[in-house]
């Protein structure tokens, strides 16, 4: 099936990220101007539904609705509440303050799992030099919710440089991750690690790499388990895409997406079967498709 991309925002002169259905409409960012936006397929129009989210990239919904963000800009993972306050789920790991929290996962216990690049730039302006990273190193964390307690965060990746993107498989039992550096000595890969009962990772296995060439940076699941992943650039390689890998990493099909460098990407409307695309210039596109999102809400 040959996808016919139809632009119905942009662009906006900076990235749009984190687009998440919320069972009508869909939910994204633009993350220079700290806003969440919202598109209304009825209407075909969007509208500003969240101000001030210190340069808020991955969104994601949990089970009941609720909506989570990765707030670079502030160095923290949030909750927006119903009464449109913010509960910080953590913005620290052993004392030291985050890079600059990028995207987000959640698991079946409700335990939040994010990126953590340190991306030159992507925070605001302080974020320009990396002189202000606190920690070491640029990882994959878990938080726990506790009742009554602080969250309990856990580092559980030790081998990444700059991870991007992340995704369960249909099982939960493997977490994908895109390390996605911008140097090319840095590398640039689909990793697949195996989720261990307590929630630590074991030893990854990369699914596909793409070389020097732009790798993942947003991606989603469809119901067959296949990852849908925006990857690509104008520069190099077979240019911006959309890419289908099955479980295994062989790549089932590749899409040409018609303007450079798309960020991210979620299934919606009522079928859960249109894909919509967010990207560097702020576009938005949509994009029918044979296949169907599992999303983890509605």
């Amino acid at each position: 099936m040959n996808w016919t991309f139809e632009q119905i925002d942009g662009p906006y002169g900076g990235v749009t990220e984190g687009p998440a259905w919320d069972g009508d409409g869909l939910l994204f960012t633009h993350i220079d101007a700290a806003q969440i936006l919202r598109f209304d397929p009825a209407t075909g129009l969007s509208s500003v539904y969240r101000e001030g989210t210190n340069r808020a990239n991955g969104l994601m919904l949990d089970s009941e609705g609720s909506l989570y963000a990765c707030e670079g800009g502030a160095r923290r993972v949030v909750k927006y509440e119903s009464d449109s306050s913010v509960t910080i789920l953590s913005d620290h790991f052993l004392g030291d303050s985050f890079n600059i929290p990028n995207d987000l996962a959640i698991d079946l216990r409700g335990s939040i799992w994010f990126t953590d690049p340190y991306y030159e730039g992507s925070g605001g302006d302080w974020s320009l030099t990396r002189d202000k990273m606190e920690l070491t190193h640029e990882s994959v964390y878990r938080i726990d919710p506790q009742d009554n307690a602080p969250n309990k965060v856990e580092r559980v990746t030790f081998d990444t440089t700059r991870p991007n993107g992340i995704l369960f498989s249909l099982d939960h039992r493997t977490l994908y991750v895109a390390q996605s550096g911008r140097e090319l000595s840095e590398l640039r890969q689909l990793r697949a690690y195996p989720v261990n009962g307590d929630g630590s990772l074991g030893e990854m296995s990369v699914l596909h790499d793409f070389g020097a060439n732009r790798g993942i940076d947003g991606m989603c699941l469809d119901t067959e388990g296949n990852i849908v992943a925006t990857a690509g650039w104008r520069q190099g390689g077979p240019g911006p895409s959309i890419y289908v890998f099955a479980p295994s990493g062989d790549i089932v099909e590749r899409h040409d997406v018609p303007v450079d460098r798309p960020t991210n990407c979620t299934f919606g409307d009522e079928d859960l079967s249109t894909l919509y695309v967010t990207t560097i210039e702020g576009y938005l596109f949509r994009v029918r498709t044979d296949r169907q999102g599992r999303l983890h809400y509605p």
